[in-house]
C-alpha cells in the first residue's frame, strides 16, 4: 500500500530535513513544498527542534500567526543578523518622530500665519471660566486658532462677510442687498 507522500511532495520542512513527510506532519499546513526559503530561515534562526516545541505548545488556531512570526523575524535576522526585526521596527519609529515634528512645525507655521493679525494675550470674558480642559499636545495649537477666531471648535471655514468682492468672474450671480447666490447658466438656476 502507497502512503500518502508518495502522492504528494512533501512539505518543505521534511525536504530540507530530509526525512520523509508523514500525514500528521506538524510542518506541513504551515511550510508548504513551494516555500522553501521560508523553513531554511526558520530553521537557521530557530532550529527545527525548537519550532516543533513551540507549534506542539500552542493551539491550533494560534500555531498559523507564530509560523508568521517566527518566518519575520528569522527573515529580517538573516538581513541583519545583529538587530533584526527590531533594526526595523527603530527605523520606522524615528521615521515617525521625524515626520511628527515636520507636522508638528508646518501646523505652527500655518497657525502662525494665520494669526499674523491677531494679538496673543486674550484673556477669558466675564462670566466665562478660564480653566482649559486637558488636550493632547498635538492638538493645542489647532483648538488655539479656533479659540482665537471665535469658531469655538468648528474647525477653520468661517462665512464670508457678504460685502465680499472676487478678482475673478464666478459661475454664480452674488446679489448683495439679499446674501442670495443665483446660480449661473442655464436650467432653472434658483437660490442656493
Amino acid at each position: 500500500m502507497a502512503s500518502s507522500s508518495s502522492y504528494n511532495s512533501p512539505c518543505a520542512a521534511c525536504k530540507f530535513l530530509r526525512r520523509k513527510c508523514m500525514p500528521g506532519c506538524i510542518f506541513a499546513p504551515y511550510f508548504p513544498p513551494e516555500e522553501p526559503q521560508k523553513f531554511a530561515n526558520v530553521h537557521k534562526i530557530f532550529g527545527a527542534s525548537n519550532v516543533t516545541k513551540l507549534l506542539n505548545e500552542l493551539l491550533p488556531h494560534q500555531r498559523e500567526d507564530a509560523v508568521n512570526s517566527l518566518a519575520y523575524e528569522a527573515e529580517a535576522r538573516v538581513r541583519d543578523p545583529v538587530y533584526g526585526c527590531v533594526g526595523a521596527i527603530s527605523f520606522l519609529q524615528r521615521q515617525i518622530h521625524r515626520l511628527q515634528k515636520e507636522l508638528d512645525a508646518a501646523n505652527a507655521d500655518l497657525i502662525r500665519f494665520a494669526c499674523n493679525d491677531i494679538p496673543t494675550a486674550l484673556s477669558a470674558p466675564p462670566g466665562v471660566s478660564a480653566i482649559q480642559p486637558i488636550v493632547p499636545h498635538h492638538q493645542r495649537p489647532l483648538l488655539e486658532f479656533n479659540r482665537r477666531i471665535g469658531n469655538d471648535g468648528q474647525g477653520y471655514f468661517q462665512q464670508p462677510p457678504a460685502y465680499t468682492t472676487h478678482p475673478y468672474t464666478l459661475p454664480w450671480n452674488i446679489d448683495n442687498s439679499s446674501g442670495d447666490i443665483n446660480g449661473g447658466g442655464g436650467g432653472g438656476g434658483g437660490n442656493i
